[in-house]
């Protein structure tokens, strides 16, 4: 039976009545202007198609691969620039702790505290976390397999706290490459807790670009409609209004003007699943 993950009465993880939940929104914060801008254009979109939307940005990204990369703005001005968001744009926000003592500090602004794929089995990040005592998202780490996860949902539930989201991302396949089996899908939907599709992130190419990340975007409406067709509760997609700019995984982000198009898709394809008769295990 899969747990029903509520954030308000709008955004329900895992409700088969409603549709899919969207997490969107630039890799990192960058210019506040310019959040602003994608996050009031995502919402625009989201609100015309009756998309349950939370806003999503990264205050620090600890694990870019060059010593050079942008990193963000950092834990103090990043919350600071999210909590304008959730307040003055009436959005929920989403964002990723890179250490177990920023945990507290985090849940005081974020609605869904993330932890990074590379993360995934730290014990201490993932006890923090569930100790504050809101929604957590874990990426399942690039190197794990589906059944993996089961551990990782036991540190979380050791808090008490069984407000969890599981998020698939890709697995390593070679060097540079990350594939997604989309067994991994309903496998982790076994856990009782709803599940998350990354369709940008996995159509990375970790370093792929020697000292930066390089991505294959194009192929992101392909993975997109297959994890819907497989039964997701909900999309994550980094969004930017021009990719080739952006200052962290722009060649993985969806540009923001293609993003409606995009999203009637999914819708289409949610709403058939959804209304499609449940087939018994075979």
């Amino acid at each position: 039976m899969l747990k029903k993950v509520k954030l308000n009465d709008e955004i329900i993880f895992g409700d088969s009545k409603k549709p899919f939940v969207l997490l969107a929104g630039p890799c990192a914060i960058e210019e506040e202007e310019r959040v602003f801008k994608i996050a009031e254009g995502i919402k625009e979109i989201t609100s015309r198609l009756g998309i349950p939307y939370v806003f999503k940005s990264s205050f620090d990204k600890a694990n870019r691969s060059s010593i050079e990369s942008y990193r963000g703005p950092g834990i103090d001005k990043g919350l600071a620039i999210l909590k304008r968001i959730k307040e003055e744009l009436n959005l929920p926000v989403i964002s990723d702790i890179h250490l177990p003592e920023q945990a507290e500090k985090a849940a005081e602004v974020l609605d869904i505290i993330q932890i990074p794929a590379f993360l995934s089995r730290q014990t201490d990040m993932l006890v923090a976390a569930g100790n504050t005592d809101r929604i957590i998202n874990v990426k399942k780490g690039q190197f794990l397999a589906p059944w993996d996860i089961d551990q990782v949902v036991n540190k979380i539930e050791s808090t008490g706290n069984e407000k969890i989201l599981l998020t698939e991302r890709g697995v390593s396949f070679g060097y540079n490459n990350l594939v997604v089996d989309f067994r991994s899908l309903p496998r982790m939907r076994k856990t009782g807790y709803p599940v998350v599709f990354d369709v940008t992130h996995s159509v990375q190419l970790p370093g792929g670009a020697g000292d930066s990340s390089d991505g294959e975007k194009e192929f992101v409406p392909y993975l997109m409609r297959a994890g819907l067709a497989a039964g997701v509760d909900s999309l994550f997609m980094e969004v930017h209004d021009n990719p080739a700019e952006a200052k962290s995984d722009g060649a993985n982000m969806i540009p923001l003007d293609k993003l409606e198009k995009i999203l009637k898709q999914a819708l289409a394809i949610d709403s058939a699943v959804k209304n499609c008769p449940e087939i018994d295990d075979i």
